[in-house]
């Protein structure tokens, strides 16, 4: 098995990374011991000596997730512990209701932001250090200038970004060394293809793909009746409600007929897809999956097993054609925070 590395300037990682939002966040509840198991599952799974990529937000159970985090850490393996990679996400702005009331991208509130993560992480730096979306109000390159000061200090190893355009990255990577843009992209969710991808590869900026499952949508588990529980983010997305579900997971039946031929599951065959995409498209790409259970851990991680041909790919582009999802990935105050979709 090989790693990949994060861009010309990041580091080298195991081919997946695990996204540990769904076990503080926006899913419903998750089990803390269970949780905590699959962290550790992660963090064992790679060969000895390869880097492991966690990816939290210190918004994620306003850092509840980071604390979790912490705690997987102290109680793995001392080996598996030292070769764990934290890519932490900041900038948004909490309720203690749990609503978002927007970003904050100024450089002392990046210190603040960076000194809160680093007391809950238990670090002295963390890896890969991002705001989480564009803060309208303050240029690009004030934010990045300022993580690239923590970089200066020691307290960050390598800049990242997150739902930027080609644009924005242009200007971020004017500034300073950009190791990796974090994106949603996904079998249904392809828009960053016709600039955003070709822009990173010029740029030699590495993608970590989140939502390669489009939170559980095309993962082969979801189904027209589930009842979602209180809190679950999926109940306000648009790819979730009525009509657009049942088209979605019309696709995603599409999906399982050529998954079936491989003899591999639907998650595997969406997976393993993105996972072609970095090589196709001449990008270092790892993609985040999302996995709360150590049975969907083991799923995903089935993915690094599955090799697809020109023919299986086109196979899965037939079955789920770019464009052919129905319903914007958020609900339309937050996609109005994309800087990715401007």
């Amino acid at each position: 098995m090989t790693a990949r590395r994060l861009g010309a300037t990041g580091p080298s990682v195991f081919p997946l990374g695990l996204g540990c939002m769904g076990m503080s966040a926006l899913y419903g509840e998750a089990d803390r011991a269970e949780s905590l198991a699959t962290l550790h599952a992660f963090l064992e799974a790679a060969p000895e000596g390869m880097n492991t990529l966690l990816d939290t937000g210190d918004f994620y159970g306003m850092g509840h997730n980071e604390l979790l985090i912490n705690e997987a850490l102290r109680t793995a393996p001392a080996e598996a512990r030292e070769r764990a990679l934290t890519s932490v996400k900041f900038g948004a702005l909490r309720t203690v209701e749990g609503g978002f009331t927007g970003y904050d991208g100024r450089p002392e509130a990046v210190k603040n932001f960076l000194a809160y993560s680093l007391q809950r992480l238990g670090r002295d730096h963390i890896d890969i250090y991002r705001i989480a979306r564009v803060d309208p109000d303050v240029p690009i390159e004030e934010t990045v200038g300022a993580i690239a000061e923590a970089v200066q200090a020691g307290h960050v190893r390598h800049i990242g970004l997150s739902e930027v355009g080609a644009d924005t990255l242009r200007r971020a990577a004017a500034v300073a060394p950009i190791s990796d843009l974090q994106i949603e992209y996904s079998l249904i969710s392809r828009g960053i293809e016709d600039r955003i991808l070709p822009t990173a590869r010029e740029l030699g900026i590495g993608v970590t793909a989140y939502g390669v499952l489009s939170r559980g949508l095309i993962s082969g588990h979801f189904s027209r009746d589930r009842a979602l529980a209180p809190g679950d983010f999926r109940g306000m997305s648009p790819r979730f409600q009525g009509e657009n579900l049942d088209r979605n997971l019309d696709l995603v039946e599409a999906l399982r007929e050529v998954a079936g031929e491989k003899g591999v599951s639907v998650a595997q065959t969406a997976i393993a897809w993105v996972l072609a995409q970095g090589p196709r498209r001449g990008v270092d790409l790892v993609p985040l999956v999302g996995a709360r259970r150590r049975d969907r851990l083991t799923e995903a991680l089935g993915a690094l097993r599955v090799e697809l041909t020109e023919a299986d790919l086109a196979a899965i582009e037939a079955a789920v054609p770019a464009g052919a999802a129905s319903g914007e990935r958020y609900p339309a105050a937050q996609m109005a925070h994309l800087d990715s979709e401007h």
